[in-house]
């Protein structure tokens, strides 16, 4: 809290226009003399501990008031003393809490009403202690004496329901990659991740330097990977009953349920002022959805209720020497579903669907996923049983955390990674199991007469796409010819001519395949065969056809498929174009699909970087 003492011959004021924050009063207009003016200003930061706050306002004016010898107190918010507010209702509270507090400390005060465009004359007496200035802040004995211990035991749970100390799994397997991360132990130093050097060499993603850290600009190729993988969680969570929605990226944090949500994730968030009001940046899609809920009309009947939105973009204001590649972003797409459960026993249920869910897509990504759930104590002494079973449908080891007491909104989550290039984890999909937020949004139902605030699912079956496209990446390292999914690939099939007479025949059967539903170019430049060949597995393309004389005389063509390759032998097969076809096919078998988003004349391709 700001503030600014000034010992007055006078002091008059009127409230001109209300904004839209504005309190609501009778006394427009008023003035005091022989007063000590107290400009206030309330910040954000003085809600860690407002009744603190105040009352050591309280005694720094109630110290000038005795040296001044005034009786008379005059309380003026005065917003311009700082640039870091506190939501409206919190200023009106202390300062309705300083008016308070003066009175019955026996001083004779008046406040100008708070949220009005006001006018104001005064005459300052001019002696050294006429004009004084404070600064207060949160104490931290508050937030000492409510601390409480937190304890986190650790163990492993295997799918056969056996126990072990983690450290057993200290080795240099995905998972116990994940162990030593979760446990703090020693790790080996660490460079770049591959997946940098990757997503530029490879034209899908670069920097934008006009930006802020952590901000990205998408090329042609990078964009169908994101656009295929938005399609892929889409085709995922309909069919589970998941009802799309779009919400808005800004939030007032005027709103006491937003600011309180906002509140558990500290200071990295993206935080400006909009006119008179504290905005805030989304940083997933829980505001907008919880919003929605609470303005809906709740049936048990409905339940569980599933929203979906992919988060285009979520916001969060990472420190900037963790901002790298695709890891870690301060702009970053995710897929977020929440549902809405009728009770614990069936967010159990939905959480079970939804795990399974988050391995599945580890496969379809071709990323090993390994995971730990994450409880609190008196949530794991009531359904140990369940935590087994979700290890035991994981069919993997699990590293188990239980933690003494609830510090987060949620019971129970997991969280499964990727591995990368370096051993460290990158966090993917995620379920959390949600017991604060529907009381918080006042989100409820009626059963029997009884008002109903039920658990919240959390749910990204997949992570921040950019994650994903970092696991995938990263995951090239273990591969002898390193490639993407063939459904992700920006281009799936390369036809290349011979020589310039094999053109029109090459350009006929890359039409074909493209007529087909497959991503196919063709290489029409004025290079040599082996140099096309080479280019080819630089861009990773999964199928590469060759037409010289012998294939346009035979109708078949000579294929080089890279997921049969090996390191310096590629794989070749002679095959004829419905053959290639059906390959193709039998690859994105139940995957989204998406044309080029390149021309499909390699000769009218442009270079980004």
């Amino acid at each position: 809290m700001r503030l600014l003492l000034i010992h007055t011959d006078f002091i008059e004021y009127e409230a001109k226009k209300p904004t839209g924050m504005a309190e609501e009063t009778s006394v427009l207009k008023d003035s005091e003399e022989e007063a000590l003016a107290v400009f206030c200003a309330v910040e954000a930061m003085d809600e860690d501990d407002l009744e603190g706050v105040v009352e050591q306002a309280l005694s720094e004016i109630g110290l000038v008031a005795d040296k001044l010898s005034v009786e008379k107190i005059v309380v003026y918010p005065y917003a311009h003393l700082s640039n870091d507010l506190a939501r409206p209702d919190a200023a009106v509270w202390a300062l309705k809490a300083l008016e308070t507090g003066l009175h019955d400390a026996g001083f004779q005060v008046k406040r100008a009403p708070f949220g009005w465009y006001k006018a104001f004359r005064i005459s300052c007496k001019g002696h050294p202690l006429s004009e004084l200035s404070r600064t207060i802040t949160p104490s931290d004995e508050k937030a000492k004496k409510e601390k409480k211990e937190i304890t986190r035991e650790f163990f492993v749970l295997t799918p056969e329901g056996t126990t072990h100390d983690p450290r057993e799994y200290d080795n240099d397997s995905p998972f116990g990659s994940l162990i030593r991360k979760e446990l703090g132990l020693p790790v080996p130093p660490g460079g770049e991740p591959i997946h940098v050097e990757l997503m530029r060499s490879k034209e899908l993603v670069d920097y934008e330097p006009a930006s802020d850290v952590g901000h990205l600009r998408w090329l042609p190729r990078g964009k169908l990977v994101r656009d295929l993988l938005a399609d892929y969680v889409l085709e995922k969570v309909l069919p589970y009953g998941a009802m799309p929605v779009e919400t808005p990226v800004m939030y007032d944090l005027a709103d006491q349920a937003i600011f309180e949500h906002a509140d558990k994730f500290g200071e990295r968030q993206y935080r400006f002022k909009s006119g008179n009001r504290n905005m805030m940046l989304r940083f997933a899609a829980c505001f907008g959805m919880f919003s929605i809920m609470r303005d809906m009309h709740i049936s048990p009947n409905t339940l569980p209720m599933k929203m979906y939105e992919l988060s285009t973009y979520s916001f969060r204001h990472e420190q900037k020497g963790e901002v790298i590649g695709l890891k870690r972003l301060r702009a970053f797409t995710m897929p977020d579903m929440h549902t809405l459960c009728t009770d614990m026993p069936e967010a159990l249920f939905c959480f079970e669907e939804q795990l399974r869910m988050g391995f599945e897509t580890g496969k379809d990504f071709g990323t090993n996923l390994v995971g730990i759930i994450r409880c609190t104590r008196d949530f794991y002494d009531e359904h140990h049983a369940w935590v087994k079973r979700m290890v035991e449908v994981s069919g993997v080891p699990m590293l188990i955390e239980v933690l003494s007491e609830r510090v987060h909104y949620w019971v129970a989550k997991v969280d499964l990674a990727a591995i990368d290039g370096q051993g460290r984890p990158i966090e993917n999909p995620t379920v959390q199991i949600d017991v604060e937020s529907s009381v918080r949004f006042d989100i409820k139902y009626h059963r029997d007469g009884e008002v109903i605030h039920p658990p919240i699912l959390h749910c990204s079956p997949t992570g921040s796409v950019e994650r994903v496209i970092c696991a995938m990446l990263e995951h090239t390292a273990s591969q002898d010819v390193p490639r993407l999914p063939t459904w992700l690939s920006p281009t799936q099939v390369r036809v290349i001519p011979v020589a310039e007479r094999h053109v029109a025949a090459a350009g006929a059967v890359a039409s074909r395949i493209r007529m087909a539903g497959i991503r196919a170019d063709l290489d029409d430049r004025d290079e040599s065969v082996g140099k096309k060949v080479r280019e080819a597995g630089m861009d990773w393309v999964p199928f590469v056809a060759v037409i010289g004389d012998a294939e346009k005389d035979s109708g078949t063509l000579a294929v080089t498929v890279r997921a049969k390759s090996k390191l310096n032998k590629p794989h070749k097969e002679t095959m004829t174009e419905d053959v290639l076809i059906d390959e193709v096919k039998e690859e994105t078998a139940g995957m989204p699909f998406r044309p080029l988003y390149t021309p499909a004349l390699l000769s009218k391709k442009a270079r980004f970087i």
